[in-house]
């Protein structure tokens, strides 16, 4: 359940009948719409974390793994 304000009821009774879709359907679309975009910057947090290295990122593995 979602408390909605009024003025956001009136917008999407009138979005719902110019897209004819139901008022469910376009919440249903703004909340997908919303979980990827967070999930989508969550991805790209780990990118280019490696970029700042100076070192090579398999000479740096073999470096590691030689101290087993």
């Amino acid at each position: 359940m979602v408390d909605v304000g009024d003025s956001q009821l009136q917008e999407l009774d009138e979005l719902s009948k110019e897209e004819k879709r139901s008022r469910a359907a376009l919440i249903r679309e703004a909340i997908d719409d919303f979980l990827a975009k967070r999930r989508s910057k969550h991805e790209g947090d780990a990118f280019g974390l490696w970029g700042n290295r100076k070192v090579d990122g398999l000479v740096y593995q073999e470096r590691l793994r030689g101290e087993w």
